[in-house]
């Protein structure tokens, strides 16, 4: 592990390969699992402010699990994290035509009509960031639904990090992740990744 300000990165989010494939995974991390994505707290608000723009795209069932619970719940864990349905699909996830998971919230910014991207979870996936008294905990996450990712980024070579490089600035800034990458560079040179 190296030590990046109050923030810890594990190795593996420089040694690990990593692609998101959609075509192969068909969007698998958003209906699967045991819980909702993991939130902050100041992102219900954020949530709670685009469901209307996002709420015709919702599953009935969906907009039922919101009416009756709202945008999230917490878990067992004692997290807060997005509302599910099913037991396992996140209240947000809707389909194309090819039937491939896609979030709501991303579709309405990417169109241009909410200024919020999604959780910052989702957007940093496959990392996870665990609060551990004064630091944060920069992990990446193995999920068999990502196989297909982390085929396409060994193929490729890229780097869990490289490819997180939107999300890593947008939680933790572009001066972190500018020392991010002279870390990254430093263990290259003494061959630790």
């Amino acid at each position: 592990m190296v030590q990046i300000d109050d923030v810890v990165v594990s190795l593996d989010v420089f040694r690990e390969k990593f692609i998101c494939n959609l075509d192969a995974c068909k969007g698998q991390c958003c209906i699967e699992g045991d819980a909702g994505a993991p939130l902050e707290e100041e992102e219900v608000a954020e949530l709670e402010k685009v469901l209307p723009v996002i709420w015709d795209q919702l599953s009935p069932q969906a907009r039922e699990i919101i009416d009756r619970q709202g945008v999230c719940y917490t878990d067992q864990d004692g997290d807060l994290v997005t509302s599910i349905v099913n037991g396992k699909d996140c209240v947000f996830t809707c389909y194309d035509e090819k039937g491939c998971c896609y979030c709501a919230i991303e579709k309405a910014y990417r169109d241009g009509k909410v200024d919020f991207y999604k959780p910052v979870s989702c957007h940093l996936y496959p990392i996870r960031v665990g609060n551990y008294g004064p630091y944060k905990a920069v992990n990446y996450h193995r999920w068999d639904v990502c196989k297909a990712a982390v085929i396409l980024g060994q193929k490729e070579n890229v780097p869990v990090y490289k490819f997180l490089k939107e999300p890593l600035i947008r939680k933790f800034g572009e001066a972190w992740y500018n020392e991010m990458e002279s870390v990254a560079e430093e263990l290259r040179k003494s061959n630790h990744i």
